[in-house]
C-alpha cells in the first residue's frame, strides 16, 4: 500500500466527515487499517481494548438507533466500535510475554518484574476506581491511530459521541457484560462532502510552560 501523506500531513488534513459514499472499503485496506490500530500503545501492554467492525445493514441500523439517528452509521460502509476492557489485567498474559521473548524485546528478568509490577499497579487502580478510565484511554489511543491511518489512505472518519452505551452494547452483543465499556465509535468510508478546517486557537492559548497558564517562550510559539 503506497503512502501518500506523512504523519504530520495526516494530522493537519484530517477532518470529521458525517456524510459518505456507499462504496465499501477493499478488504486489504480494512485489514491494514485494523493492523495499524492494534499497534497503538496500551498501559503495561495489557492490550485492554477490542474493536468491533460493524458493516452489515442490520448492525449499522442498530448503531443509528444507538446514536440517536446520526447519519454516519447509515451512510458509511462501516463503523468501528472501540471497546474498553477494564478487567483485562486479570486474564492470562503468557502470550504477550512469549511474543516479547520471540521479539527479543523483554528478557526473563524483565518479564518477572513487569508481571508483578503490572498486577500491583492494576490493584492500585482498582482501589481508586480507575480501571475503566485507564482502559478507555487505551481504546481512545487506538481510535486515534485509526483516524490518522484512514486519512493517510484517503478515507474519511468521524469520531462519534452522543451515543447510548447500553444500546451500543446491545447492538454488538455485549449487553450482558458489565465488565466491558464503550470508548468510542468511529465511522469510516469515502467522503461525500468536503469539510474545511475550521481553525484552531494559537498554540499559546492552549499550551503552557511548566505550569498551567505559564506562557511559552516566543520561539516555541512561532
Amino acid at each position: 500500500m503506497t503512502s501518500t501523506l506523512s504523519v504530520a500531513e495526516a494530522i493537519r488534513s484530517r477532518r470529521t466527515v458525517r456524510h459518505y459514499l456507499p462504496d465499501p472499503l477493499p478488504p486489504a485496506v480494512l485489514s491494514e487499517l485494523l493492523a495499524l490500530a492494534v499497534e497503538a500503545p496500551t498501559s503495561w501492554n495489557l492490550q485492554d481494548r477490542s474493536i468491533v467492525v460493524v458493516d452489515t445493514p442490520e448492525g449499522r441500523d442498530g448503531l443509528t438507533w444507538a446514536t440517536g439517528g446520526q447519519p454516519q452509521p447509515q451512510e458509511a460502509p462501516l463503523v468501528l466500535v472501540f471497546v474498553a476492557e477494564p478487567e483485562a489485567w486479570r486474564a492470562d498474559h503468557d502470550d504477550v510475554y512469549e511474543q516479547a521473548r520471540r521479539n527479543q524485546a523483554w528478557n526473563e528478568e524483565f518479564i518477572t518484574m513487569f508481571s508483578a509490577a503490572s498486577q500491583s499497579f492494576q490493584e492500585g487502580l482498582q482501589g481508586r476506581g480507575l480501571l475503566r478510565e485507564y482502559a478507555v484511554k487505551d481504546a481512545m489511543i487506538a481510535a486515534t491511530y485509526v483516524m490518522l491511518a484512514a486519512t493517510e489512505m484517503g478515507l474519511a472518519t468521524s469520531p462519534m459521541n452522543g451515543w447510548d452505551e447500553a444500546k451500543v452494547k446491545k447492538v454488538i452483543g455485549i449487553d450482558d457484560r458489565d465488565d466491558l465499556a464503550i470508548a468510542l465509535l468511529v465511522s469510516i468510508g469515502y467522503p461525500a462532502e468536503e469539510r474545511r478546517h475550521p481553525g484552531r486557537r494559537p498554540i499559546g492559548r492552549n499550551v503552557f510552560h511548566h505550569r498551567y497558564g505559564g506562557a511559552l517562550e516566543p520561539a516555541v510559539m512561532g
